[in-house]
Formats: structure tokens, C-alpha cells, sequence
């Protein structure tokens, strides 16, 4: 696992707020080298004098700020820390999302029980058990639905729901900045898909799309009502976004320096 550097004790907005500061307002040329490389890689037909507009939009879309040069503009998702959370939904939603993808009706009733871990499946059950309580006697049912989740063509639709879009949006994420103001790495929408894509077939004890995890928001295991609701959402979560970012990037480098061939993504 790689060490994650990319972090200070700051909050989202704030890291928002410092990295906006870093580019607004700013020509091409007065950027830092690191700045200069990531407005590179986002805009093509750029010079040196070219002004820099950068914004928080804090609209509750995927994308926390917009970056424009010209009359161009790229929206960019904002991420630090670990165990990043990359999307929040109502359960109802996602199961609708589920059944309108063609997934199988005993793959949907086994993760509402998965979900809601308490021997129902709408959350009125007695006792509730953590994920780890429950995967001891139902794992092999977690991966007969990992077995059905995990396709092509619904990670695609998942790709867009979770990470580029979300699901009350029709704009799309064109990169995720992962990191703080001065220590930062970036991976690109289309990079993104292939990153998801290639590890579709990743085991987890958990259930997951690829390398994102989906669980309630809160099984709340303690039955406190102040925080019952959240038993009524559905949470994905990147764990390993970083390294899995570095990963690329170390892929692409060793393709571009000659010492590999194209990796394979299927």
C-alpha cells in the first residue's frame, strides 16, 4: 500500500477554497510547475498569457470547482485523506437503479438483507449485525452478487452514476484532483474508466463495483434515532483511490518510457 502524503488538516472547503486561490485570476505563466502540468493536461490551444477563471461551485454536483480559460471550462472533483466517499444515495434509488439495469431479482433481495443486516430486507429487523458479523455466515452470498455486479456494461452505467455525474446531474466530472493545495495528483475522466474497468474483477469480502465499495451510511449498530436514517442510504466509498491514481500514473510512465507495452483494459 502506498503512503498517502497528499493531506493536511484542513477541511474540504478550505482545500477547495486554497487550491481556487493557487489558480484564479492567474496567467498560464505564472503558475507553479505542478499547477502548469495539470492546466496542461485539462486544455489544449493554451499560451503563456492566457487567463486563468477558477470557482467553488458548491451546488451539491460531483464537480467542486470550475476551471476556465478562454471560453473553455473543465469541472473538476476535489478528494483528500483516505477511505474517500464518493457518492451518497437513498437506498430506494439505487435499488430502482439496480432493476433498471437488468440486475437479478434474488441479487437485489440479497443485498437489501447485505444492506440492511438484520434479517430483513426494508430494515425493520430486530437484531442488527455489523459487516463483519454478517459476512462471517453470508460471504459466499456476497460474492454471488459481486459475480452478477461486476459487468462491463453496468460498470460503464456505475462509472457515471458514482464518480462522473452522480444521480441529479447532466454535467460531468473531466478530472479528480486528489490531494491538498501544494502535494496533489490528478487522474483524468477518461483515465478514470479505465482504472474502474481494469479491476472489475478485484475480490472483496465487501460488496463493490470494481474498486468501490458500496454500504449504508451507517448500520448504527447502536440504535440511536438520530442517526436511524442513515440506515436508509446507500454510501460509496474509493478506498484505495490514491494508490490506485499513483498506480496508473506509474503504468503510463513505464508505457511511455519504453519498458512495457499498453497495459490491457477490458
Amino acid at each position: 500500500m502506498i503512503k498517502i502524503k497528499f493531506n493536511k488538516s484542513i477541511n474540504g472547503f478550505q482545500n477547495e477554497l486554497e487550491i481556487k486561490r493557487e489558480l484564479d485570476n492567474k496567467t498560464i505563466k505564472e503558475l507553479n510547475p505542478m499547477y502548469r502540468s495539470f492546466i496542461e493536461d485539462l486544455f489544449s490551444n493554451i499560451n503563456d498569457s492566457d487567463l486563468i477563471n477558477c470557482i467553488i461551485d458548491d451546488s451539491n454536483k460531483k464537480h467542486d470547482i470550475i476551471i476556465s480559460i478562454k471560453n473553455e471550462k473543465r469541472y473538476i472533483s476535489i478528494k483528500k485523506g483516505i477511505k474517500n466517499s464518493v457518492h451518497v444515495e437513498g437506498i430506494s434509488s439505487f435499488i430502482h437503479f439496480l432493476i433498471q439495469n437488468h440486475v437479478k431479482r434474488n441479487v437485489v433481495i440479497e443485498y437489501l438483507k447485505y444492506h440492511y443486516a438484520d434479517g430483513s430486507t426494508n430494515g425493520t429487523g430486530i437484531n442488527r449485525l455489523s459487516a463483519e458479523e454478517y459476512k462471517k455466515e453470508n460471504q459466499e452470498k456476497i460474492d454471488m452478487i459481486n459475480a452478477e455486479i461486476n459487468n462491463k456494461d453496468l460498470l460503464i452505467k456505475v462509472i457515471d452514476r458514482f464518480i462522473l455525474k452522480g444521480n441529479i446531474s447532466d454535467k460531468s466530472i473531466d478530472a479528480i484532483l486528489f490531494g491538498v493545495n501544494d502535494d496533489f495528483i490528478w487522474i483524468k475522466k477518461e483515465d478514470i474508466i479505465k482504472v474502474i474497468l481494469s479491476k472489475k474483477d478485484l475480490y472483496s469480502s465487501a460488496v463493490h463495483f470494481g474498486p468501490l465499495t458500496i454500504q449504508p451510511l451507517d448500520r448504527c449498530l447502536n440504535y440511536n434515532p438520530k442517526y436511524d436514517k442513515r440506515r436508509f442510504c446507500v454510501q460509496v466509498k474509493w478506498y484505495n483511490l490514491a494508490d490506485d491514481i499513483i498506480e496508473f500514473m506509474n503504468n503510463r510512465y513505464m508505457v511511455k518510457s519504453g519498458y512495457t507495452d499498453e497495459p490491457h483494459h477490458p
